[in-house]
C-alpha cells in the first residue's frame, strides 16, 4: 500500500507508537490522518501538530475516542468519512498492558480484553460493510512479539495478544482474496510509557534492544508497502518464532531460565 493520497486513522494516536505513525503517515502525504485517543487533548495537539506542519488546513482531524467501547469507534470511523469522504488504511494501535497472572482480578481481565482485543473486532464490524463493497480496505492491528511467543510476568497482556494476532490471520484468511488487506504489528520493547512501566520486564526488554517509536513507524511503512502480513520491526522475533515452532519443549525450557533470570535480577 502506498500511502499517499490515503485516508489513515489510528487509534492510540496521542502517544507513543500511535503518535509517530501519524507523523510518518503525514511525511507520507496521507490525504488525512484521523488521530483517535482516550486522551482528547493528547488526539488534539498531534492533529494540530500535523495540520501546522502541512499546506493543507484538514491534513489531520482529532476524535476523541475510547476504543472499549464499540459506539465510540463507529462514531470514530463515521467521522473519518465524514471529513476525508472514507477510509483507506484503520490502524488499531491503542493497547493497555495488565501485569501477574491469573489472579489478576475480573476487572483488570475484562478492561484488557476490551481494549486488546474487543476493539480491533468493533472496528472490523464498523469497516468492513463498506470495504467490501468497493472491494479494497487495509487494517494494522499492533499487536505484539508477546502475541507470538509470550509476555514473562503479564498473563493478561499475553492472552490478549495472542487473540489480537488469532483474530488477525483469520480476517485476511477470510477477507483477503475480497480485497481486505491485514497486517500484524509484532515489535518486542519499544521505548514508550508502557515499556517503562512494564517493571523488571523492562530491564530486560531494554538489554534486549528497545528501539524508538519512530523506528517502528519505519518498519510498518516498509511493511505497508510490501504488504506483509507481519511486521517486525525486531528481526529477531521471526528466529525466536521459529525455534518455538521447530521444538516448543526446548523453547519453554529457555523461557524459563529466562523469566529466572530476570526473576532474580529484579
Amino acid at each position: 500500500m502506498e500511502l499517499d493520497g490515503k485516508v489513515v486513522v489510528v487509534t492510540g494516536g496521542g502517544n507513543g507508537i500511535g503518535r509517530a505513525l501519524c507523523r510518518r503517515f503525514a511525511t507520507e502525504r496521507a490525504k488525512g490522518v484521523v488521530v483517535a485517543d482516550i486522551a482528547g487533548d493528547r488526539a488534539r495537539a498531534v492533529a494540530d501538530e500535523l495540520t501546522h506542519s502541512s499546506a493543507d488546513p484538514n491534513a489531520a482531524i482529532a476524535v476523541s475516542t475510547d476504543v472499549a467501547v464499540e459506539a465510540d469507534v463507529v462514531a470514530l470511523v463515521r467521522a473519518a468519512t465524514e471529513t476525508y469522504g472514507g477510509v483507506d488504511l484503520f490502524c488499531a494501535n491503542a493497547g493497555i498492558a495488565v501485569g501477574g497472572g491469573p489472579e489478576a482480578s475480573d476487572e483488570e481481565w475484562q478492561r484488557i480484553w476490551s481494549v486488546n482485543l474487543m476493539a480491533h473486532v468493533y472496528a472490523a464490524r464498523a469497516l468492513l460493510p463498506a470495504w467490501l463493497e468497493r472491494g479494497g480496505g487495509y487494517l494494522l492491528h499492533t499487536a505484539s512479539a508477546a502475541g507470538l511467543l509470550t509476555n514473562l510476568g503479564a498473563l493478561p497482556y499475553a492472552v490478549t495478544k495472542h487473540a489480537m494476532v488469532a483474530l488477525a490471520e483469520w480476517l485476511s484468511v477470510t477477507y483477503g482474496d475480497a480485497g481486505i488487506r491485514v497486517s500484524c504489528l509484532c515489535p518486542q520493547g519499544v521505548r514508550t510509557d508502557m515499556l517503562f512501566g512494564a517493571g523488571p520486564a523492562s530491564a530486560a526488554l531494554l538489554e534486549a534492544g528497545a528501539i524508538e517509536p519512530d523506528d517502528v513507524a519505519e518498519a510498518v511503512v516498509a511493511g505497508l508497502a510490501d504488504e506483509r502480513f507481519l511486521i517486525l520491526p525486531h528481526p529477531e522475533v521471526a528466529d525466536y518464532l521459529r525455534r518455538k515452532a521447530d521444538d516448543p519443549d526446548r523453547w519453554l525450557r529457555g523461557m524459563r531460565r529466562l523469566r529466572a533470570r530476570v526473576t532474580n535480577a529484579g
